[in-house]
Parts: C-alpha cells; structure tokens; sequence
C-alpha cells in the first residue's frame, strides 16, 4: 500500500462559542506517476487493461438531482452536523470530484448557451445571451454534502460537440483550479482561474470563488469578464446551501455591463426571495440602463428594455438545467490516469453501491498515498509544476492560470 496524507475537512467546535473553518488539500509530485493501481491491495481505483483505465462517472448535479436524487444526500441533519466534527467520512461525500462540479457548469446544459452566445447579431444581443450563460452556470446544491476535494495535478477532459473542455488542479494550498474551454467552430475561447475562500460567520459558512472567468468570442474580437457569486452555507435557523451576492459581467469592446445581485432567504423561507436574481444591463459610460433582469435562478429571469417596457425571458432554467445527460467514455485508452473519474472512480463505485467500508478504504488509500508523496517532494525541495497551465499570483490581482496549449483536444469523455 502506498501511503498518503489525510484529509481533514471541516471542524467546527459546538460547545463553545469558537468556531473556525479549514481546509487541507493534497500534494502531489510532478515527477510521480498517477498510477494509482498500487494504492491499495483492495482498493484499486485505477487498472490498466486492454480498455485502459477505469473511470467511473455520474450523472450531472441538475434540476432533477435536487428534488428527487436523495441517495446524494446525507442521512440526517444530526448526522450532518456530526459530520462537522471529524473527516468527512464517504456517506457525505456526492460521487464526484469539485474538478467535475466546475466542468459540468459548462458542458452540462441542456441547451446550447454558449454557441447562442456567439451567434448573435448584434453586440447587445450577444450580451445578454452571456449574462444568461452565466446565470446557467449556477447549479443547486444540497446541505451536508460536497464532492471530493481535487489532488494536486487531478485533470479533467471532456468533450460536448466542438466544445473542448480541459481543467487541472493547479494548486493544493490554497486551492486553484484552471479551466480551458475552446469551440474552433464557434470561435470561443473560456478561462477559468478559480480558488474559493471560505469564512465562518458563527451561524454560517461564506465562500468567495476568488479569482477571474474570461470567455473570448474570437470572430467578434469581445472579452467577457465574469465573477461567480458566493456560496452561504447556513446552520441556524434552517441548514441550507444558498448562491448570493453580486455579480458582474462586462466587456470593454461594446462598452455594455451588468450587474446582478443574488438572493436568499435570511432567515424565514419566502418564495419571491429565495434564488431571485436581481439587476441591469447598462452602458459602462453613462451608466444609463438598457434592461431590468429579474427573476430566479431556478426557474426563469426576464430582461424589460426600459425604453418599450418590452420583457423577454433571456434564461429558463427547466431548459438549461433538465433532462442533463450523463457523460459517457467513447475512448478508454485515450483516459489519463489524473483523470478525476479514474482517481476517484474505486470511491464513487463503493458510495453508489452504499459500501461504505469500501468507500472509506479507497478514500483512505488516496488520502495516505497523497501524503508520502508530499513528504518526498518537500524532502527532495520540488516545486508541482502543472501540466496544462502556468500559474502566477500578485498581491493586486490574486491567482492567475493561463492554458499552455492555444486549443483543447477532442477528449475521451463524451457529452451528447
């Protein structure tokens, strides 16, 4: 068995007043192979065979998934909160890696958002298509779950149409992972530099996505720059998982900006609250409003033109976010090892069968390998250089990853 380093997730002290949140993430070496085969003489989550190695992949976090998927949830909310204690054991675990999260936010959706982007006319009208992109990017979220924390150089590949979408975990501490997406027939281009940052707040857990979202329609020459909102986990009164905060979304070449601000609710559930999405569309100039967005992320948000009184549904999330189909291999050999359904795929078979001895096994062996090999590195003084992106951090601007590659391959993993 090789050895790894543990992974503690959340402690949270409930006797006293003092509470505090970390997160440790894993190590991993350039130099050390992702032949994960001899974790465990039990526990083999990565086998190479005439079909390569093995990935194990779930359907996508949707609609659906939060309404009727209760296999995903954790047993009970004193379980839950007991859950905050210790390491987070497999049975609060959803069967997927964060790597996977953030890449289903983009070929995951049941229309094709971002082609509409760079297909229509009008500077204006490709704006609002992308702040409606952006809204389709936002996907529920359950209390007392969460997916696998990403090792250190953990990749993941995966193809919808001409969409090529490539993601790499370029950092453990603090947590970094770099997204590249490339659509040669559209002419899109979209990188992702993301790194959350939580903080406890006594009654709840507030996480910034630190860190930029670009998507670059090449044939038009315009560069959309996004923010994500935050994530609010809530304990008291009602445990919950809310998206909230502001949002903003510009391009300097057509001189448009919008401003959205997400909502929850604070303490009384109300349905005209909870999710709503509130903003404009404006002239970055004259600040002077095109449109009024209103609505709710989870259902549907309007655009009125402020001028005809006109209002349009720009985004329908029943659409967007429904009837979302599992990815599927098309070429096992072609499947790399740092894979994120390879690397976890021995853990994510074992929670989708609910055996948790199993499961927690798996978890173990990753978990300890990932420590040896954070001791060698740091004995041998190794620096982790990541495989697809180079990254850079300032004072001013945070962390920054650009892709070393100018297009992403076909992948092995498909999305119809």
């Amino acid at each position: 068995m090789a050895p790894c380093r543990r992974r503690i997730i959340t402690w949270v002290e409930i006797s006293g007043a003092q509470r505090f949140y970390d997160e440790f993430f894993f190590v991993q070496d350039e130099a050390t192979s992702f032949n994960t085969s001899t974790l465990c003489d039990n526990a083999q989550n990565v086998t190479k065979g005439d079909s390569g190695p093995k990935a194990v992949i779930t359907a996508p976090l949707s609609l659906e998934s939060e309404e009727s998927d209760s296999k995903y949830r954790a047993p009970n909310i004193i379980q839950r909160v007991l859950s905050l204690l210790t390491n987070l054991p497999p049975q609060f675990n959803i069967p997927k890696s964060q790597l996977q999260c953030y890449g289903e936010s983009v070929y995951c959706v049941g229309s094709d958002m971002l082609s509409k982007c760079a297909d229509e006319e009008t500077c204006l009208s490709r704006f609002v298509s992308v702040v409606a992109w952006s809204i389709s990017t936002v996907r529920p979220l359950a209390f007392g779950v969460a997916p696998y924390n990403p090792i250190l150089g953990e990749t993941h590949h995966v193809s919808r149409g001409a969409l090529n979408v490539l993601l790499e975990q370029v950092s453990h501490h603090p947590p970094v992972t770099a997204l590249q997406a490339t659509d040669e027939k559209d002419s899109i281009e979209l990188l992702c530099c993301q790194s959350p940052v939580p903080r406890f707040y006594g009654t709840h857990i507030e996480t910034e996505v630190a860190g930029k979202r670009q998507l670059k329609l090449l044939d038009k020459n315009e560069t959309y720059t996004l923010n994500s909102p935050k994530l609010v986990i809530r304990f008291l009164p009602v445990p919950r998982v809310d998206w909230l905060g502001n949002v903003n979304v510009r391009c300097p070449e057509s001189g448009l900006e919008a401003e959205l601000s997400y909502r929850g609710n604070s303490f009384l559930p109300r349905p005209s609250v909870h999710r709503s999405i509130k903003g404009k569309i404006f002239l970055s100039s004259t600040s002077q409003t095109i449109y009024e967005i209103d609505g709710h992320w989870d259902r549907t948000v309007t655009a009125k033109d402020v001028s005809t009184g006109k209002t349009t549904i720009v985004y329908n999330a029943k659409e967007a976010l429904s009837g979302l189909k599992t990815p599927f291999v098309k070429d096992p050999e072609a499947i790399l090892e740092s894979e994120s359904t390879v690397v976890w795929g021995e853990v994510t078979r074992a929670i989708l069968q609910k055996s948790w001895d199993k499961a927690r096994e798996a978890k173990t062996c990753i978990e300890e390998w990932q420590r040896e090999i954070g001791r060698e590195r740091k004995s041998k003084d190794d620096v982790f250089a990541p495989k697809y992106f180079t990254l850079s951090h300032t004072k001013e601007n945070g962390w920054d990853c650009l892709p070393i590659n100018k297009l992403v391959p076909k992948a092995p993993i498909l999305v119809d």
